[in-house]
């Protein structure tokens, strides 16, 4: 998670709305300024928890404007002094999250709609829509697609945002290999979906993530050269209680 030090909190003016940026590399901008987000954190999370310092400074939410080249989106939302987020009580993203299912109309709608379900915390629809086009994706391009590679992200990020941190553990290994089958070595998603896993783990009560350990391992160790996940490893480690120096179930932080 992203340290309290990587934005410094000023007033804030309600009346503005902070425009974020996240490039299709992952980089990220705020206003227009250029962030440093660690290598472990997802830019969309290092936006949530950059900004929720300013929200607890003032009491308030704050607004901003994402624009995600990744995912070829554009949304808005409130920063809670909680670290929560909410999508602005408009009444058409109302009526876009309660809108039943509609196996009808073209791909993209139905995956605006199901990310507009899920920016307002309804996995009630947001997760049957992302499994079904998930399973229409695999079937028509074929599970490494890359489309079908973004679809299984958005599922394993609605797993994490739901609690359902097995599947997300579960997911994220999987498209961390598939990532690295498909682009190679050094890629930043594949970062990214190996440090995702090793978060979601981490929520994992003991006993759910005991049987996740060998996997969640052999996957750090398949993606990356051993060295540059020794202190992810040893986290690991430390939660099941091993020295890091035992067996090869080590984990850990930094650049994957």
């Amino acid at each position: 998670m992203v340290g309290s030090n990587l934005l410094q909190p000023h007033t804030m003016n309600t009346s503005t709305r902070h425009q974020v940026h996240i490039t299709r590399d992952g980089q990220l901008s705020i206003d227009s300024e250029p962030q440093v987000v660690p290598d472990e954190v997802d830019p969309s999370q290092a936006v949530i928890q950059m900004l929720q310092i300013e929200a607890v400074g003032s009491g308030l939410p704050v607004l901003v404007q994402v624009q995600d080249d990744r995912t070829h989106s554009r949304f808005d939302m409130r920063v809670m002094p909680d670290g929560t987020t909410q999508a602005p009580a408009t009444a058409s993203a109302q009526r876009v999250a309660t809108e039943p299912q509609q196996q009808e109309g073209s791909l993209l709608d139905r995956l605006t709609a199901a990310q507009a379900a899920g920016r307002v915390h309804d996995f009630d629809l947001a997760i049957p829509a992302a499994d079904a086009i998930l399973q229409q994706l695999s079937a028509e391009q074929g599970d490494m697609a890359a489309a079908t590679l973004e679809a299984a992200q958005f599922r394993a990020d609605l797993a994490y945002l739901s609690g359902e941190y097995i599947v997300a553990t579960a997911s994220w290994i999987r498209l961390a290999l598939a990532w690295y089958d498909r682009l190679g070595p050094g890629r930043r998603r594949t970062q990214v979906a190996a440090q995702n896993a090793v978060q979601a783990w981490m929520h994992l009560p003991l006993r759910q993530a005991r049987p996740l350990a060998s996997d969640l391992v052999d996957m750090l160790l398949e993606v990356t050269a051993p060295e540059r996940t020794e202190t992810m490893r040893a986290h690991i480690a430390e939660r099941l209680g091993q020295p890091s120096s035992q067996d090869h179930v080590v984990c850990g932080e930094t650049d994957v």
